[in-house]
Formats: structure tokens, sequence, C-alpha cells
């Protein structure tokens, strides 16, 4: 009888385990990431992860952190609100996207010599500075 009592504890903590840990398995749903809004340039259809890869290009081509185009939020000023239109530099930068896909789809949207099409970016007239830098032509 002592023995059986042994194996129905044994076998209850085995039970308790076992569900556990299909519990702790069993799949979370992937969190939603939040649908980004006022999109004007970009592709309305972008992915968060798509999104936060452009504006870390435009972080490194410009040496800016976000608060230089997007603005506080006004109910949270430690938070930003990307989709506020109140920082005029956001404004500045699509049309500096729009020129910049303009140009590319002008002069860079084939391969004159078979080799992959080169495209401008942010970055080349930039170079990592807010502001690009004037190169003056010489006589």
């Amino acid at each position: 009888m002592k023995h059986i009592k042994k194996i129905g504890a044994i076998a209850s903590v085995f039970a308790m385990a076992i569900a556990l840990s299909a519990f702790s398995f069993q799949q979370e749903k992937p969190k939603e990431e939040p649908r980004p809004t006022n999109l004007k340039v970009l592709p309305k259809n972008i992915s968060h992860d798509e999104l936060i890869a452009t504006m870390k290009e435009f972080n490194v081509a410009l040496g800016v952190k976000c608060g230089f185009c997007h603005a506080l939020s006004k109910e949270d000023p430690k938070k930003m609100d990307f989709a506020s239109d109140e920082n005029h530099t956001k404004e500045v930068g699509r049309a500096m996207i729009k020129m910049t896909q303009k140009i590319n789809k002008k002069y860079f949207n084939r391969s004159w010599d078979g080799s992959p099409a080169k495209a401008i970016s942010c970055k080349t007239c930039h170079g990592g500075k807010e502001n690009p830098e004037m190169v003056l032509a010489k006589n």
C-alpha cells in the first residue's frame, strides 16, 4: 500500500510537470506592432521592420536622432509623436525623399553596362551631416 501511494504521488508530480511544460511551450501570439499613420511619401503598407530600417538609414545618412524630424509627444514629452507634422524638418525630409526618388527613377533606373543599377541616397549628399557640404567648382 505504501508503494502505491508513493507511485501515485510521483505520478502526480510528473503529470503536473508535463502539464506545466506543455503550458509554457504554447506559442504566444506575436505582438503586433502598431501600424504607422500619416505616411505621405513612404509606402502605406511598409512593414514595421522596413520602416525602422529606413529611419535608421536616415539617422546614419544625416548623423541625427529621431527628434531632428519628429516632434515630441504633447501627452508625454519623453516620447516622440511620430505621426505629427509639427516639426517643419519632417516636411523638408519628405521633399528630399521625393527628390531622391525622382533622380533615381530618371537617371539610375537602369544599368548602362550590365552591372547592377546604382542609385543615390541621402548619404550621397549629406555624408553623415545634417546639411550637405557645399562644394564650389573652381574655374
